[in-house]
Formats: structure tokens, sequence, C-alpha cells
């Protein structure tokens, strides 16, 4: 009896949609665009709330079909963790929301209905909704700065993370072999543009890749090698207290990375980077984490929007002026509560919770009930080091070294989606503690064309008239 209803309930809640009776002209739909953190956590609670009302539909639109943990992107830079162990197949994790892997091409808010174009196809479709949810996370922001798109890696994407990783492994076997040495600096240059999170994990992780496997390039020696890290303030890690930042920047320099504080990048080449003051530091590896911009699809929404361009909502999470429209993540400005010109920070704790609290209040917008505005106080910070050191602030509370590496390896394993891939970055980092990184590229990087090679000359064979051998068969 107990496995008769285990297994009836499983069915009910997982049923294909297309098995529900339902009049399409009484369906609510709900349409969520974007695949993040904070798009997931308003499907997921939709589907709790609604999973007995055939009447209710919940759509996705997204360019990826799984949910990237933006997290440990760095730690796949550094071939710490294999790429498909952070991410999460979105049609696995939300069985009964309609997936639909396309790019958006415009909003219509006075008809509500948007237009896309599917992944790999010309044909334009549309789709009607009676509630709609922006989730579209935020893109690099070059700031218009010569160069810096076309020569740099950003660190937005598993492509990224990937890239990132096989271009480093490359500029090593490059170097090993190569006999110039103004060439041979600029590709053992590594070189990362912004201190704060992102960019200090970066560091550190191509820091730990490239002197793990340093032993198996024996042209390379310890002081070939130079880390860079270019910040604008007088200290990286600004969202640390000054004791954590100095600790880290301290942990760091003793490894031989080095920082360029107060200095900002005005420009890039394929040779390096170019520094406001005039300075220049040749590097053919420069990572981008120093500006990320809302989503520009914004842009062609009409409300209103902040300076950076992320939509302005309500404190219940609508946009402002529309009461069928919801913004979560890093796209929209949230205000804080009782506390005027502040706005909650763009982190993956906050849009989980505020695409929560976004279904709850879509939920009660249908049923007719009050909406609740959002309220979260953070629940703390943490940043890995490498070499089993990081930094925390939790709760006010401060920690640094071993213990505030296993407690940020801790907490995120927790928080990855599902048991498969929390077992499989657990055994990925017991692995990274008693064998080098891999080295293996998964691309194959720029070639260098081989030189022509001149053809041998034809030479007649110098046998007398009893000679068996012609000129064809000794060219031949």
């Amino acid at each position: 009896g107990l496995l008769t209803f285990v297994s009836a309930a499983f069915y009910v809640r997982t049923r294909p949609i297309s098995e529900e009776p339902a009049s399409q002209t009484d369906v609510t739909r709900v349409v969520i665009v974007g695949g993040g953190f904070g798009g997931i956590a308003v499907a997921t609670r939709l589907e709790r709330i609604f999973w007995r009302d055939p009447n209710f539909e919940v759509a996705m639109i997204s360019q990826s079909n799984y949910l990237l943990f933006t997290p440990m992107l760095a730690e796949v830079a550094g071939s710490a963790l294999e790429p498909q162990h952070i991410s999460a197949p979105v049609r696995a994790a939300l069985p009964r929301t309609r997936f639909i892997r396309a790019d958006v091409l415009d909003i219509h808010t006075d008809t509500q209905t948007l237009h896309y174009c599917a992944t790999d196809s010309d044909v334009v479709e549309s789709l009607d909704y009676s509630h709609l949810v922006l989730a579209l996370g935020s893109v690099p922001n070059f700031f218009d700065l010569p160069g810096m798109e076309e020569h740099s890696f950003s660190l937005k994407s598993l492509e990224d993370a990937t890239n990132l990783r096989n271009h480093v492994i490359t500029q090593l076997e490059m170097a090993d072999v190569n006999p110039d040495p103004e060439s041979r600096h600029r590709q053992l240059t590594f070189l990362v543009a912004g201190g704060g999170f992102a960019g200090t994990e970066t560091i550190a992780e191509i820091s730990d890749l490239v002197t793990s496997v340093l032993r198996y390039y024996p042209n390379i020696e310890r002081s070939d090698l130079r880390f860079v890290l270019v910040h604008s303030r007088d200290r990286i890690l600004p969202e640390l207290g000054p004791d954590l930042a100095n600790y880290a920047r301290d942990k760091l320099e003793a490894r031989g990375i080095e920082f360029v504080l107060e200095a900002r990048v005005s420009g890039a080449t394929e040779n390096g980077v170019q520094l406001a003051d005039g300075r220049e530091i040749p590097s053919h590896t420069i990572v981008w984490t120093a500006g990320n911009q809302p989503n520009p699809l914004l842009q062609r929404l009409e409300c209103e929007r902040s300076r950076s361009g992320a939509v302005i909502v309500e404190s219940s999470l609508n946009v402002r002026d529309f009461s069928n429209v919801w913004a979560v993540g890093d796209c929209a400005q949230i205000p804080v509560p009782d506390a005027e010109g502040e706005f909650y920070p763009p982190t993956a704790q906050h849009a989980i919770r505020e695409g929560k609290l976004a279904a709850r209040n879509i939920a009660a917008t249908i049923r007719g009930k009050p909406i609740q505005p959002f309220r979260f106080q953070t629940l703390g910070t943490l940043v890995p080091l490498g070499h089993h050191t990081g930094a925390a602030e939790i709760r006010g509370l401060k920690f640094s070294g071993l213990l505030a590496w296993l407690m940020w390896r801790g907490i995120y394993l927790t928080l990855l989606p599902g048991l498969e891939k929390k077992v499989r970055v657990l055994f990925d980092w017991t692995i990274d503690l008693f064998f080098p990184r891999d080295t293996v590229l998964t691309s194959g990087g720029r070639q260098t064309p081989l030189p022509a090679i001149p053809p041998r000359p034809v030479v007649a064979p110098s046998g007398g008239a009893n000679s068996d051998e012609s000129p064809e068969e000794d060219a031949s």
C-alpha cells in the first residue's frame, strides 16, 4: 500500500504537461526568461504551488539548457573541476516546466507577447504570457575599452572557463619550446583585471594550475612565471573587511602573485594591457572580471531602468508600473526596505530567495491575495584563495585559512543541485588533493603552420647500361 501511494504521488507530480486536460483559453501561463539561480527558483516554487492546477503552465526560455553553478567557474578554469559537474540540466530539474532553448528577440508588454528564435533555427515564434519573470542575469561590461573584448577572456559561462583553461595550458606548451625570450615572457605572464571575488579566485586558480603542472615542462622555471592582478581600488576584495582583504593579499603575494592597485586598464592588444598611467604589462593571457552589466535585452523593454541598465522594481519584485512583470537576480535593481538609496547585491544567495518570493507573489496575485516585500539579510561572504586557504565573513564572524577554505567547500557543496553533482564534485576535490591538475587539451588552440619543405631534386642513376633502375623509379 505504501509503495502504491508513493508511485501514484510521484506520477501525479512528474507527469508531462501534455497529459493535463485543460482548455488553452483558460490557461494561466507564467513565462520565465533566463535559467539562472533566480529563474530556476521561480519555476521550482511555482511547480510546487500549482502542481494540482491543470490550468496553470510554467514556461522557461533560456540560451542554455542547464543551470550553471557560477561560484565554481574559477575552479573549472583552474582544471580542478570538470565542467559538466557544476551544471544541472534544466529539463531534469523542472519536470513540469515547458523548457525552450532559444533567444528572446523582443517583448511586447501591451499585448503580453514575446518573440523568440530557437537555437540553430531562423524561425521566429511567439508566446503569450499572463505573468512575465525577467531573470536574465548579467553580461561582461568592457566599458568600450579599445581591444579589451577582442583580446581578453571573460568568466561567465562553461565555455569561457573551458577556453581559459585550454589557453593557459597552450601557453605552457608553447613556452616550453619557444627560444625567443620576449615572446616567452608574454606567454608566461597571466593577468587578471578586477580584484573582486571573481578576479581574486581566478588568479589564485590559474596560479595553482600552472604551479601544479610545472614539473611536466622542464624548460620552464618557477622564476619565469608571472601572475598579475590589476585593480582600480587601494585593496582587493572590497566586499570583505580590511583585515580579511589584507590577509588574502598577503597569502597570494607569498605565492608570487603581483598586485597592481589603484590602476585602471585603458586598453588591450594581443601582446598585453595598457594602463591609464601609461604603463604596459606584456601578456598573452588577459582575464576580464572588472565589470558586468545587465543583459542588453532589457533595453528593448519599455520600463524604467537604472543607470547601469537594470530594471527598477518595487520591493515586491514587480517591475515598476507593471502588475504582471517581475524581475529577479542581476538584471533587477531591488531596493532594501527602510534603507533609502540602498539596493541588494547581485549574488546567488539573494537571487535564489528573490525567485522564491517572486513565485509566491505571483501566486498571491493570481489568487487575489496581498503580496509581500522582499527582505533578506546577507548570510555572509566566502572566497577561496587556493592552496587550501580562504577567507570568510559570516554574520559578523571572521574566518581565515584552512577553516575558511573548508567552510567554503562545505557550504557550496550543499548548495549544488542534485545528489549526483555533489558526489561528482566531491570526487574531483578528493582527486585534486593527491594528484596534479589535468593538462589534457580539450580544444586545439592556436596552430602554427609548418614551414614549407623544398622538393628533393631528382638525380639520374649512376649505373651503366645494365642498371635496372630508371629515373622515374628513383624519383618515386
